[in-house]
């Protein structure tokens, strides 16, 4: 099902960003080595004086057959990397008072873990005594910064430039085309850019009414949040309108209070005080947001609060409230090979680090959330005679996470995109690509894909256009032997893909 897919797909490929981080460092020099592991706030152990071989990385048995020791780390005592040094730059710009405030003492790791703001129960920064969140910032800093501060400053992440030629009857997102060979070889985890975290195109109108109703009909199977999640979900509620507004500054705007927000897209007014941040979000962001939220008591992270409209097979109501390790208990292998090396990246993820990756899957029509029972679940059961390759659609959910910097909150966005399969008929290699999947990829992968009930449409399809594009010259032909399959350059896009997007949106 396809958000458990995703979940599979995150924790597989937050496993490698970690593993390929270890190897690489091992390929390097000793001062090489200690500046890339810095990079990801990895301490390297000192050296052995031994003369033997590197412990290996794979989990099979020592060699009197007892199973790996998994070293036990105290995650309560790990912090992610403080943002404290952006208070200097913020208070520069505050009142006298605030100044103050902003220009405190850095608190030591001991008083972070003596006065943690509470995961679990809600907070007033008016009233109470001052509570510090896992990045380091006080709730009477936080006060102090006030609503809508600089957070790209206070994350290091930049905001984005203004989108010239942007018209929302027109534009497209970018065409993802996360298809990778070897499959089980490959990792698809990038460095986010910071211009394209939230993309709006032509069906924004349609997916925010679609998304409305959805929550109309499903409550907090699509939408909920749990007493504690308040910073973080007005943090992100924040750093979402900020960044359309500086993304697509001609359409959506903030007043000069900050308190109401304006979309010239939907024609509305949002009163933001007024309602709960993911029912703005809600109202005006046509993306997926699941907040997992560092527990002070074990260092663990915990899924807090979302809004989540485009599952297949799962809902937010399920999952609120539990650890990774718990979200994570369909996923194979998870706990034996992948849960120490998740927990440690959550511990030390940095706020100036935000990745993007995207999967893929193929589906009848364009399904958003299916929750169980749905008639949408009859069509994988089954390969239709008379289905049409018009019907059949790339389902890609491109995918970002990050760290929050004053919460250190962290967040999971997604959003689903449908592209007709016939596109693929003028990308170069892409045809060849999926038919590889469809044909020699992993029995097991593919069904978990769910992609047999379209496969007797695809397949022929497929065979047709890279067949097309070795007879164009489209697909080189070097020495008698056509391209090996593989993993394009481009990816997650193919060759020319932006001539392509640029003329479908007319510039």
């Amino acid at each position: 099902m396809e958000m458990l897919k995703i979940s599979k797909d995150w924790a597989w490929g937050l496993f490698y960003v970690v593993l390929l981080a270890s190897a690489s460092a091992l390929a390097l020099s000793k001062r090489q080595r200690e500046a890339f592991l810095g990079r990801f706030n990895i301490r390297r152990r000192r050296a052995s004086g031994a003369s033997t071989p590197p412990r290996s990385f794979s989990p099979s048995n020592t060699a009197d057959d007892k199973p790996p020791v998994t070293p036990a780390l105290d995650h309560r005592t790990s912090f992610p990397p403080s943002r404290r040094e952006a208070l200097a730059v913020l208070a520069k710009s505050a009142s006298v008072a605030n100044r103050k405030i902003l220009t405190g003492t850095e608190p030591s790791r001991d008083f972070l873990l003596n006065n943690p703001l509470p995961i679990t129960r809600s907070y007033d920064l008016d009233n109470e005594v001052p509570k510090y969140t896992p990045t380091g910032f006080s709730t009477a800093e936080i006060k102090a910064m006030g609503d809508f501060p600089a957070y790209d400053v206070l994350s290091g992440v930049p905001l984005p430039q203004p989108y010239e030629n942007f018209n929302p009857e027109t534009a497209l997102p970018r065409p993802y085309r996360p298809i990778r060979w070897a499959y089980h070889q490959t990792m698809s985890l990038t460095k986010m850019e910071p211009d394209w975290w939230l993309e709006v195109e032509s069906t924004y109108v349609q997916r925010v009414n679609e998304r409305k109703e959805l929550y109309r009909l499903h409550g907090k199977m699509v939408l909920d949040y749990l007493p504690g999640s308040e910073l973080v979900c007005k943090e992100l509620m924040e750093m979402c309108l900020q960044f359309y507004c500086a993304r697509y500054p001609s359409y959506f705007s903030l007043s000069t209070d900050n308190s109401t927000f304006h979309n010239r897209l939907l024609d509305s007014t949002t009163d933001i005080k007024s309602m709960h941040p993911l029912l703005v979000l809600l109202n005006n962001v046509p993306e997926d947001f699941a907040i997992v939220l560092r527990n002070e008591k074990d260092g663990m992270y915990y899924f807090r609060a979302g809004t989540v409209c485009s599952s297949l097979g799962w809902n937010v109501s399920t999952k609120i409230g539990l650890q990774l390790k718990d979200i994570h208990t369909t996923v194979a292998d998870y706990k034996e090979k992948m849960s120490f090396s998740m927990d440690r990246y959550f511990t030390k993820m940095p706020t100036t680090m935000p990745i993007q990756r995207g999967s893929w899957s193929l589906e009848i029509d364009k399904p958003l959330f299916m929750p169980p029972g749905h008639p949408h679940e009859a069509l994988r059961s089954q390969q239709k005679p008379d289905l049409k390759k018009e019907d059949c659609y790339l389902r890609v959910d491109w995918q970002t996470l990050r760290r929050l910097p004053l919460s250190a909150g962290v967040v999971f966005n997604f959003k689903a995109l449908f592209t007709p399969v016939v596109e693929f008929r003028d990308e170069p290699y892409v045809p060849a690509l999926v038919l590889k999947n469809l044909k020699e990829g992993k029995k097991n992968l593919m069904e978990y894909k769910g992609t047999w009930h379209v496969e007797h449409i695809i397949i022929p399809l497929m065979e047709e256009y890279a067949r097309e594009q070795v007879e164009n010259g489209v697909v080189k032909v070097e020495d008698g032997k056509e391209w090996e399959v593989t993993t394009l350059e481009e990816s997650p896009y193919f060759s020319g893909w932006e001539e392509k997007w640029h003329r479908q949106q007319g510039f």
